[in-house]
């Protein structure tokens, strides 16, 4: 499959504006596309870039902003996105019990909610969920499917009135928590911490350098990709209050190797001319972390925290 067919795929199953390393690594791990280059994300990117300029107003993708890619809201189909047929999936559902995402891909399949060419379907439909929750975490908004663990999944409005609003409100404030603790850390313990955050997120060979600092380089890890790809990055960690400005993304890019990525991570956030400078088509692309995204990492992997489960009875009504 062409690399443009498969991002198109990626990002219809995600129904939602994607980065270009988050679609390159989907399109890899979902197998539908394969290459033989050390830098895909980089002939994504191309791709992606090239076909909007030459079609305009034509081309099935829009960007959204730097490095970030949707399909354009002129492309006509007629089946829904994953997460939108996990919802209906759900909501169709006659027992209103938690659900395996193989079930509910499985159903989405056999009334044809979804059609991807994709091998892993059901993992498409785990990754989706698990995104989609995670994203509407890190913004603060309502969410529609809660994590039971083990691949199980049901809605939030299946919770009694009241119960997913108090479930979220303490879930920003532990994210609150998890990000205040990592601004107040001493610079051991916040590289550390980072190390440790990487490695639960795939990252294989993670080393934390030298206080002394290795060309302002914190933490070096090798991101691995489906098993197939392995890129090498060098981790610059700021914990800082102020926005990243775009000169740390240039200093940096000064201290890579001949084959290494750029990653910041910082407590804080990034100036816009940081994100036009990291996405910049003419260097080493830098990815970038917030400290927002740190928080909903550092939650999700258990890092600092942990997930309790609780039995909730609900009433069942009279039977006339």
């Amino acid at each position: 499959m062409k690399a443009l067919d498969a991002a198109a795929i990626v990002l219809r199953d995600a129904d939602e504006p994607l980065h270009y390393l988050e679609i390159t690594e989907r399109m890899l791990v979902q197998k539908l596309w394969t290459t033989q280059r050390k830098t895909p994300w980089d002939t994504v990117r191309r791709q992606l870039a090239e076909h909007i300029k030459a079609q305009g107003s034509a081309s099935r993708f829009v960007k959204r902003g730097p490095g970030v890619f949707a399909l354009s809201t002129d492309v006509v189909t007629d089946t829904l996105s994953f997460t939108d047929a996990a919802e209906e999936v759900l909501i169709q559902s006659t027992e209103q019990q938690p659900l395996h995402y193989t079930e509910i891909t499985r159903r989405a399949l056999e009334r044809g909610l979804i059609r991807t060419q994709g091998r892993t379907p059901a993992a498409t439909m785990y990754s989706g969920i698990l995104t989609e929750i995670r994203n509407r975490a890190a913004h603060g908004d309502s969410q529609r499917f809660v994590r039971h663990g083990r691949g199980l999944f049901g809605l939030a409005a299946w919770l009694p009135v009241g119960v997913a609003g108090q479930i979220e409100k303490q879930n920003r404030e532990v994210r609150r928590l998890l990000l205040e603790r990592a601004r107040t850390a001493s610079p051991t313990d916040f590289e550390n911490l980072v190390g440790e955050l990487l490695v639960a997120v795939g990252f294989e060979d993670v080393e934390v350098t030298k206080t002394s600092g290795d060309g302002g380089i914190d933490v070096r890890g090798t991101l691995v990709v489906a098993d197939a790809v392995r890129i090498r990055m060098a981790v610059q960690a700021k914990r800082w209050k102020r926005n990243v400005p775009a000169p740390v993304v240039q200093q940096l890019r000064g201290s890579l190797g001949a084959h290494d990525q750029g990653l910041i991570i910082t407590t804080s956030d990034f100036s816009r001319g940081v994100t036009r400078e990291a996405n910049r088509s003419d260097a080493a692309p830098v990815a970038l972390m917030s400290g927002e995204q740190i928080a909903a990492l550092l939650a999700e992997n258990q890092i600092g925290a942990r997930v309790t489960s609780y039995d909730l009875y609900t009433l069942d009504p009279i039977e006339s």
